[in-house]
């Protein structure tokens, strides 16, 4: 490791607490160009920010994300808020030289991730955005596998992302009830991941076709004081074509009963099939068409499956938390390189489009064409 990287984090709770964990194990486990200090960290809710400084061993503590980002000691920014926050903490902290990790969705719409993501071109520093998912290993090998042509030209994309945790009606409202706050619901909380993983997997999207429903309109209060308005959607689903010839169908929603984080991809090419569920995250089917057999298990642990060597023996399985170091590590080896990280604010705002355009249709009733727009060139 050549130097330290002073890391001010935004967010206390739960990304705060994964985010935290990954800064700390990255050192530990990955050959890393910096050692990443954990600086400053900034919330609100001062006994939450307090608890979390000294599990983590955070050296400083702020109530103003503003001083965090003019920091002239910090050199990455990282941002776990809720959504609005994440507009006005990122453009600050790209026009202050920081390098910046973004939570996703990247924005509530899709004027602002384009604006996020200019301000962070134009001024030169290291972007991301924290779709966590590309970083499981099956995922990544699903990848390879796909690029090295083994299910050929892929005709479907199917994926779900189900759970359950708001369908008890009594459930109170919070931040992610509120489209000023959040810009959507489990669209984009949920569809959010999948939407990327299909650009990972598949390819650009040309057009999308949804429909949403909000299934219990008011919650209570979380301090007692009446009923209010849930203003995003319970659950979307949308179908859409890619460019390169391929049809997809999507779902999300957080009334599930029964299921508490299940995500399932199922890919079909000419010449096989991969499927992929997330709570068994170590795991990928393959099914080779050629030689007409079943679907084959792969466990994913082998130190020659992607970020594997880095981990334990050979069916010693990792979980959900690695994908941040997975994360973490990309972030810190691009700031060395000065090579664009993946997936950038660029592709935040690509998803981000995708998204908004399943609202856009869900509210007309048609289908919606994804623009094409390329990357900027920074000025």
């Amino acid at each position: 490791m050549e130097a330290n990287m002073h890391i001010g984090m935004i967010g206390t709770r739960f990304m705060g607490k994964a985010h935290s964990h990954a800064f700390r194990s990255a050192p530990s486990f990955f050959d890393i160009p910096f050692t990443p200090v954990l600086h400053t960290v900034c919330g609100r809710d001062n006994a939450q920010l307090q608890r979390l400084a000294l599990r983590f061993g955070w050296k400083h503590q702020e109530t103003s994300w503003e001083k965090v980002v003019e920091n002239p000691a910090i050199d990455v920014v990282d941002i776990c808020t809720p959504n609005h926050l994440h507009f006005p903490v990122a453009v600050a902290a790209a026009t202050a030289g920081k390098h910046v990790l973004c939570e996703k969705p990247l924005a509530r719409h899709e004027e602002e991730a384009w604006l996020m993501y200019e301000t962070a071109a134009n001024a030169g520093v290291v972007h991301m955005t924290v779709f966590n998912y590309r970083f499981v290993p099956a995922i990544a090998l699903a990848k390879r596998l796909i690029d090295e042509g083994k299910i050929g030209q892929i005709r479907h994309f199917n994926a779900v992302y189900f759970q359950d945790w708001l369908t008890d009606p009594g459930f109170p409202m919070v931040w992610r009830h509120d489209a000023s706050l959040s810009g959507s619901g489990a669209h984009g909380d949920m569809n959010a991941h999948i939407v990327d993983l299909a650009r990972f997997l598949v390819g650009e999207f040309a057009e999308v076709n949804g429909v949403q429903r909000t299934f219990i309109k008011e919650r209570p209060m979380a301090d007692g004081s009446g009923r209010g308005r849930v203003t995003v959607d319970d659950a979307t689903s949308f179908l859409a074509l890619f460019r390169h010839g391929a049809i997809g169908s999507f779902t999300a929603t957080r009334l599930a009963p029964g299921r508490k984080n299940f995500l399932r991809l199922e890919i079909f090419g000419s010449l096989g099939s991969l499927l992929f569920d997330l709570e068994r995250i170590n795991e990928l089917q393959y099914h080779d068409g050629t030689e007409g057999t079943g679907f084959q298990l792969l466990l994913v642990t082998e130190p020659v499956h992607p970020y594997m060597e880095a981990w334990w023996p050979p069916g010693h399985v990792i979980g959900w938390e690695h994908t941040f170091v997975h994360v973490v590590t990309q972030l810190l080896g691009a700031i060395h390189s000065g090579l664009p990280a993946t997936p950038d604010f660029f592709d935040g705002f690509r998803c981000q489009q995708v998204l908004d355009a399943v609202v856009s249709s869900a509210a007309s009733g048609s289908w919606k064409p994804i623009p094409e727009i390329t990357k900027i060139k920074p000025s």
